[in-house]
């Protein structure tokens, strides 16, 4: 799809892909991972078609969630490289909020915040996916003792809280930042939106698109 005129690419349509499929797997394993963490919430298994199928379910799509997760890691590691500048940026986090933009750095292609949140993110799926592996009673749960594997249950849970308050806080900037929706969705933001929010990447995509239109 051409990019429409006056707007700079933000996202590619697989990177777009891989986010929203990663996105809809989280959803379903935070809903059926609450459904059996407690009995107030076991009505939630009736979404995967009663106790049984989303007990079943629910460490699969853990394993569907690590291979959709390892594309977006791949795709956006480089860019989450922590840096002086994140450093400047976070310590100047009330001018942040109170969007005194002209005392902050210039951001690259994530802000300081953006890049910690992936890495919380990171922690916590490589926390369950190991912690599944062990509670994972149909396969390996017989290779632990009881006391590894209440440990592993017990961690599983913080991790999931966690990684589930994570993705809020995601949403909610998203939202708040606004026309951070439309990149993910339509793949584009306008130039005014990038000098805003991300000066220095913009920078940078003005001068490699000007490097690509000079003449060998």
């Amino acid at each position: 799809m051409k990019r429409p005129a006056g707007t700079v690419s933000r996202y590619t349509p697989g990177a777009r892909a891989n986010h929203w499929l990663n996105a809809i797997i989280l959803i379903l394993l935070a809903l059926s991972g609450m459904a059996l963490f407690h009995p107030a919430l076991f009505f939630l298994t009736g979404l995967f078609g009663g106790g049984v199928w989303a007990r079943i379910l629910h460490p699969w799509m853990g394993v569907a969630l690590l291979f959709t997760f390892a594309g977006l890691f791949a795709r956006f590691c480089r860019y989450n490289i922590w840096n002086k500048s994140d450093t400047q940026w976070l310590n100047r986090i009330r001018d942040v909020l109170a969007a005194r933009d002209e005392n902050l750095p210039e951001v690259g292609r994530y802000n300081a915040g953006q890049k910690l949140l992936y890495w919380v993110i990171v922690a916590c799926l490589a926390g369950l996916l190991l912690t599944g592996i062990v509670i994972w009673r149909a396969w390996f749960s017989l290779y632990f003792s009881i006391q590894v594997i209440r440990l592993a249950a017990l961690l599983h849970a913080i991790c999931a809280f966690v990684l589930i308050t994570s993705i809020i806080v995601h949403i909610y900037s998203a939202i708040w930042v606004k026309g951070s929706v439309h990149a993910m969705t339509r793949g584009t933001v306008t130039p005014g939106w990038a000098w805003k929010h991300h000066r220095a990447w913009y920078r940078e995509m003005i001068h490699a698109a000007n490097s690509r239109s000079r003449p060998d």
